[in-house]
């Protein structure tokens, strides 16, 4: 998954040593062989390590900014005070997520807990949303009835030490994020990087006030909203996808392909699927074509050799469909690359397998599968329409038996 568009314009700040040098420390101590980010637990182990860094750098910024707030008597910096209390909770739900996702399969939950951790970056998403929506109510009444906000050189620097703290957090929990490809761990990055433009918002408006007089706080916390909120719904969409069920990377689906297809006797793949059930947790199933002569034991032994490699290699429990396929018949083959290029005519994205020909005294049946996309422009009565005039306008008596599939990958 790609980052937050927010993060792409802030990148180049930190240097990649800068970004992680202390969460890099930390996993040196507290996390056994912790550049394995393959190994068992070492995942969860960083997800739990952020989550812990999270809540102590809150609760600081929490515990400076109320005292910074009491001392200058800034309603602005004590509201600030109180969201780092519940960024605390947002670093507390990652942690707890990442427990969570990590414990073993059980009888009512047979694929594991995996998907407790996108809950929890959706809950994060959730508060960051909060946050937003309560700014922007509140930006409005400011907007309405305009008021001098209050200014001191400690609440001023106060300030400033938490944006660079937040900036940090923002930039590590990208980090780790990344290379343990966790979606609450970026929704955690989206919410320090919010508090940090939100917190440098007030700054902003505190120093322009002091000098100027202008009471711009309202129209500043109005832009800070829109862009809490726009972060919000990117961090929910990412976290919600999964849970809905997205199709897998082009990339993961190349790597099955590739390995799948290097085994001599495997004539081609269908019907993939990926089933998701949390980070580094996922099921396949697919259907193997394979020469409809060969011996079935070898070829049966074939098959359960790959299901041991895909589990081996990329981590996946896979269960494979076996589909014996006609190869030595040079008619039958004529005829395949016949309709698969009718198929491409038609677009070059819809594919044909499980090719087969009955042939009967009066006439010959082609049966087949044709894959089409989602939401095709055409309809699939229309596809199965056109393949049909194509097929009965060949010579001799051929008539279509279609069946139209979707594809569950990209």
């Amino acid at each position: 998954m790609q980052a937050a568009g927010p993060f792409r314009r802030f990148q180049g700040l930190f240097d990649e040593e800068a970004q992680d040098s202390m969460i890099g420390l930390l996993a040196k101590w507290f996390i056994p062989n912790s550049g394995a980010l393959d190994a068992p637990g070492v995942r969860g182990a960083y997800g739990t390590l952020c989550g812990a860094v999270g809540i102590a750098l809150n609760a600081l910024l929490f515990l400076g900014k109320l005292l910074a707030g009491s001392l200058s008597g800034s309603i602005a910096v004590t509201a600030d005070a109180f969201n780092n209390l519940s960024d605390a909770g947002s670093s507390l739900i990652t942690l707890i997520g990442f427990r969570m996702a990590g414990r073993k399969p059980d009888p009512q939950h047979p694929f594991g807990h995996g998907r407790i951790e996108y809950i929890s970056g959706f809950i994060v998403a959730l508060a960051i949303l909060l946050m937003g929506f309560e700014l922007l109510t509140g930006s409005i009444e400011k907007i309405a009835a305009p008021e001098p906000v209050a200014f001191s050189p400690l609440s001023a620097g106060i300030l400033v030490a938490s944006i660079l703290i937040k900036l940090y957090m923002a930039f590590y929990n990208r980090r780790i994020g990344a290379k343990i490809d966790s979606s609450a761990m970026r929704a955690a990055a989206t919410d320090s990087l919010s508090d940090c433009v939100a917190t440098a918002v007030v700054l902003a408006s505190m120093l322009i006030g002091h000098w100027t007089q202008l009471r711009i706080d309202g129209w500043c916390g109005l832009l800070v909203a829109l862009f809490i909120l726009y972060a919000g719904f990117s961090a929910a969409r990412e976290t919600v996808g999964p849970l809905l069920g997205e199709p897998p990377t082009k990339e993961y689906v190349q790597q099955i392909e590739e390995y799948v297809l290097s085994h001599e006797g495997v004539v081609g793949i269908h019907d993939l699927i990926v089933h998701n059930y949390g980070p580094g947790r996922s099921m396949i199933s697919l259907h193997v074509e394979v020469p409809a002569g060969g011996d079935i034991l070898e070829l049966h032994d074939m098959i359960d050799n790959i299901e041991h490699g895909l589990r081996e290699r990329m981590g996946c429990e896979a269960v494979i469909h076996m589909d014996p396929v006609v190869t030595d018949d040079a008619r039958l083959n004529e005829l395949r690359e016949q309709v698969a290029g009718f198929a491409r005519e038609i677009d070059p994205a819809i594919t044909i397998h499980d090719f087969r020909m009955v042939s009967g005294p009066t006439h010959t049946n082609l049966i087949f599968d044709a894959v089409v996309p989602y939401r095709f422009r055409l309809s699939d009565e229309e596809v199965r329409r056109r393949l049909t005039e194509r097929i009965r306008a060949l010579p001799g008596r051929y008539f279509a038996v279609v069946e139209i599939d979707k594809s569950h990958v990209l």
